[in-house]
């Protein structure tokens, strides 16, 4: 009897550890938290004149293909775990496309793969949503003044651009993903992935005007791994 309460134990003994140890791998990640920067000297921002709708869009426009900070941090770059695994987290309202005041707002729209969109039009004015995309299908529609909200799906991951015919200026993107380690810079460049898996990984940051850059970064469980990508105009 007391030979079968000794394995019993141990046993049940085995059982915690193992167990134990389940459970601290699943929670063992952590996160990469960073900067995007511009190297050299920032070129001037960019303002566009309006030629059209002026009451709803005003006389100019600030370029948003390249926006940098005081401290040169680069705002609206999209830095992602390469190869990371799903799925992307749901939102936890439906994502928003604005074109509030003529631009698209936010300028750098982030979606997980099979995500509905709202795009919005309160400006009173014609717009026309063109999407340039080759894993989705494109999208060419118009949206007059009364037609306030569209609904449109994304369902496979890439980076699509999205233009206004209407008005010539108008740009933006909108990057799919099918994993949940990705986000967009702030105004100060800066970003910050958590709940990484624990291990070396390539961390990669894309840009529309001035393109891609990788970084191994390696990931400790309860750490964050800390990296600063520099970019260059081409």
């Amino acid at each position: 009897m007391r030979q079968w309460l000794s394995v019993l134990c141990c046993l049940a003994l085995a059982a915690a550890v193992l167990g134990g140890t389940s459970q601290v791998g699943a929670q063992g990640g952590g996160s990469i938290v960073g900067e995007v920067k511009f190297s050299g000297t920032p070129p001037a921002p960019k303002v566009v004149k309006v030629n059209k709708d002026n009451q709803a869009c005003g006389d100019e426009k600030k370029s948003e293909e390249l926006v940098v900070g005081a401290n040169k941090g680069i705002k609206n770059a999209v830095v992602s775990v390469v190869g990371a695994k799903g799925p992307a987290p749901k939102p936890a309202q439906k994502p928003l496309l604005d074109q509030k005041g003529c631009q698209f707002q936010p300028h750098v729209l982030l979606l997980p793969a099979g995500a509905e969109v709202d795009i919005q039009n309160p400006d009173g004015v014609l717009h026309n949503i063109h999407t340039f995309s080759t894993a989705n299908p494109s999208i060419n529609k118009a949206q007059p003044k009364f037609k306030k909200v569209m609904t449109e799906k994304f369902e496979k991951p890439e980076i699509i651009k999205v233009q206004c015919d209407a008005h010539s200026w108008m740009l933006g993107w909108v990057v799919v993903q099918a994993h949940p380690h990705y986000a967009v810079t702030d105004e100060g460049g800066a970003f910050k992935l958590d709940n990484v898996p624990a291990g070396k990984h390539k961390v990669e940051v894309w840009h529309e005007t001035l393109g891609k850059m990788t970084q191994e970064v390696e990931v400790k469980a309860g750490a964050p791994a800390k990296v600063t990508f520099e970019l260059a105009k081409k």
